[in-house]
């Protein structure tokens, strides 16, 4: 037993090494593009933060990716295109926020892997034809959360 303790816990850390040295490598070709007003974006927080409040007046989605590191995306100024928005989320050991209004359709197809994705949003009914966020990709060792407020919103108050 002691064994295959030992043997669990050298492969996590392996496989801390090997994702933190693929972060390393990646963080050299990958950079985020779009800024507020873009319709499609690409966020990327590797060993650092990512974050970006868009006011995009067709957003049609883009890539949020944060290996050791994580950020926000708000996206409650943003107008979503009438087809609707595909956002792909990859984390690895890392994470964020999304942030989106209460009357948005939120779809997510996540894959976590020791990970997560949670909507904390208030459960509300959705009118007919109301805006359509779908949220994929995969998360390891980390996560995001969906919300409509943040604490600094409720600091203001």
């Amino acid at each position: 037993m002691g064994r295959l303790i030992r043997a669990t816990i050298g492969a996590f850390l392996l496989l801390i090494v090997a994702a933190a040295v693929g972060a390393v490598a990646a963080r050299k070709r990958m950079v985020s593009v779009g800024t507020p007003e873009s319709d499609e974006i690409g966020l990327v927080g590797i060993f650092d933060e990512a974050s970006l409040a868009s006011t995009a007046s067709s957003f049609r989605g883009g890539t949020m990716t944060d290996w050791f590191g994580g950020g926000d995306l708000d996206l409650r100024g943003a107008t979503l295109d009438p087809g609707g928005a595909r956002l792909t989320v990859r984390a690895i050991f890392g994470g964020g926020r999304i942030i989106v209004p209460d009357h948005w359709t939120v779809d997510v197809d996540v894959v976590p892997i020791f990970g997560g994705m949670s909507d904390t949003r208030e459960t509300l009914e959705v009118r007919a034809g109301a805006p359509r966020l779908r949220i994929d990709g995969f998360v390891l060792f980390g996560g995001y959360a969906i919300v409509s407020a943040t604490d600094e919103d409720f600091a203001a108050v």
